[in-house]
């Protein structure tokens, strides 16, 4: 909102290429940034209510518009995935179990690894149903049947690996969430605190 651009040509209905100039503050904090910079602009109305995605993503054939914008409906996820990681995979702990930088490092991109490969296994198994998306599958669930799975898959002799992993498409089903309620957060003003303090009643004696 309030952003200012100029359009360069169509890609489709309420479908933009558009040019954005460069603030003076963001080149001298970013020097390699270029004057202008080259984004899409779609318009849509989401529940009654304009709304206008700008991103890098410009081929339309390659991300078309409806798949764009129904992704920008998910993106709050992201604050979901970080309590997935934190208190499934973590626990809850306040501290990393490593004692140097290096391993703190290392902790940290194994839980990150292990994260993306179970939502890996989870994306696969949403396309295995009908009209579920990744996000409508229980990660806690999923995740404690999945390491329980793949713990045991290293003495499963090699011919009945592809049936174990078919079996973990199998459970898909099961971890189907109940639909989210809509929820509304309409923005308000803040009422700014009082100059002057609150007369207070003298108390009894």
């Amino acid at each position: 909102k309030g952003t200012h651009y100029q359009e360069q040509r169509s890609l489709g209905r309420q479908d933009r290429l558009v040019t954005l100039t460069t603030s003076p503050q963001a080149r001298k904090k970013w020097p390699d940034l270029p004057p202008t910079m080259t984004a899409r602009l779609l318009r849509r109305k989401v529940n009654g209510k304009e709304v206008q995605v700008l991103t890098s993503m410009s081929d339309p054939l390659r991300f078309p518009a409806a798949d764009i914008v129904d992704l920008y409906s998910h993106r709050w996820e992201i604050e979901l995935g970080y309590r997935e990681i934190k208190q499934s995979l973590l626990g809850n702990r306040l501290t990393l179990r490593s004692r140097t930088p290096e391993m703190v490092f290392q902790e940290l991109w194994g839980t990150l690894l292990a994260y993306n490969l179970i939502r890996f296994q989870m994306a696969r198994m949403a396309y295995s149903l009908d009209a579920v998306h990744p996000n409508q599958l229980s990660f806690h669930q999923a995740a404690h049947w999945l390491i329980k799975a793949l713990t045991i898959l290293p003495w499963v002799s090699p011919g009945r690996v592809p049936g174990g992993l078919q079996s973990m498409l199998d459970m898909a089903p099961a971890f189907v969430l109940p639909e989210r309620r809509e929820r509304s957060y309409p923005r308000s003003v803040r009422r700014r605190p009082q100059k002057y303090p609150t007369k207070k009643n003298a108390s009894q004696r």
